[in-house]
């Protein structure tokens, strides 16, 4: 990863995890999942206020590693006020993103300062804890009441 890059990342993570976005229970939320990664000890709840198709509003709340944390955060706000079909389209980016071989350059286009967590894919044990938040999220959005683990 590129020396501009990897400096970038470290700043984004410390800001989102020392300062998260939308850390709170969401009190008129009426979509709701509960995330763990057993292996890392991240634990995220994620609420979702969907009105039609849209995202109005979205938090969070839990415990976890800077890179968990930091995600949740940057997640919430890229996905507040975004329609359905956007945010499914959002998380096969972000997931491919994260998932695709080092060598391999994803298309980030769209992804604006999740970019930044590209680089965890050099980390691959922390792609878990990247994506909790995510896979959380796409279970509120179905309001899977089961636990979402990233042992599954």
């Amino acid at each position: 990863m590129m020396d501009d890059l990897q400096e970038l990342y470290q700043e984004v993570i410390l800001d989102h995890n020392k300062s998260p976005r939308n850390y709170e229970v969401l009190a008129n939320h009426n979509h709701f999942a509960e995330g763990d990664n057993p292996l890392c000890g991240d634990h995220i709840d994620v609420y979702l206020k969907v009105e039609g198709n849209t995202i109005k509003d979205i938090a969070f709340q839990g415990k976890g590693c800077a890179i968990s944390k930091a995600s949740a955060s940057l997640m919430t706000s890229e996905l507040k006020g975004r329609s359905l079909t956007e945010t499914k389209e959002l998380f096969e980016k972000f997931h491919k993103m994260v998932t695709s071989e080092i060598d391999e350059t994803p298309d980030m286009d769209g992804l604006g300062k999740l970019a930044v967590l590209s680089g965890v894919k050099v980390f691959p044990l922390r792609i878990k804890c990247a994506s909790l938040a995510w896979h959380t999220m796409n279970a509120a959005l179905e309001n899977n009441k089961e636990l979402i683990s990233t042992e599954d």
